[in-house]
């Protein structure tokens, strides 16, 4: 299990790396899924089961004083079929708390299974990913990652968060860029 670091780690939308807890009970997976998260340069802590998540994220009965989340993980990135608590039980128990559903869960698996694809996505999986994984599989895990702050960006095309843009009652015009209207 690699160790990680005290202190807590800044927002990723500041800057610093993306802190990934990869979770899988296969060493060889486990090694091979950490080497290509800190070849797209990620900060990685990986356990060998879903109770080992759970100690990590704070969420074990036993240690009711840890806060949660104290290792600031950012994202986690499990694999669905592990011995006594698999996959879809971590995502679960993620989702169901209220200070860590926010945490983005990516389930991987070598196994496709169409139901428990389904399954796993509306319970709230970012995305069900198929092993062997490959660098560019991990890389679109920064894209779920969801930045503390807004960032703000100007003088380009992009879609503008619902919650970013005010609500007026009266008639206001809204501005046109290349002929598409911005909600």
């Amino acid at each position: 299990m690699s160790e990680p670091s005290p202190s807590p780690s800044p927002s990723p939308s500041l800057g610093s790396l993306i802190h990934v807890l990869a979770v899988d009970d296969c060493l060889i997976d486990r090694k091979i899924v950490e080497k290509l998260l800190k070849t797209a340069k990620f900060k990685v802590t990986t356990v060998e089961s879903g109770k080992k998540a759970i100690e990590v994220l704070g969420l074990n009965e036993e240690n009711v004083e840890t806060p949660l989340n104290e290792h600031n993980i950012d994202i986690i990135f499990t694999d669905y079929c592990m011995p006594e608590m698999n996959g879809y039980d971590l995502l679960k128990a993620v989702k169901e708390h209220s200070h860590l559903k926010s945490i983005p869960v990516v389930i991987m698996s070598s196994e496709h299974d169409p139901q428990r694809i389904s399954r796993c996505l509306a319970t709230g999986a970012e995305e069900f990913m198929r092993k062997p994984l490959k660098l560019r599989d991990v890389q679109r895990l920064r894209s779920y990652v969801r930045p503390i702050t807004p960032i703000t960006i100007t003088g380009t095309k992009r879609k503008v968060p619902l919650d970013l843009i005010p609500e007026n009652n009266g008639s206001e015009r809204r501005p046109r860029i290349a002929g598409v209207a911005v909600a």
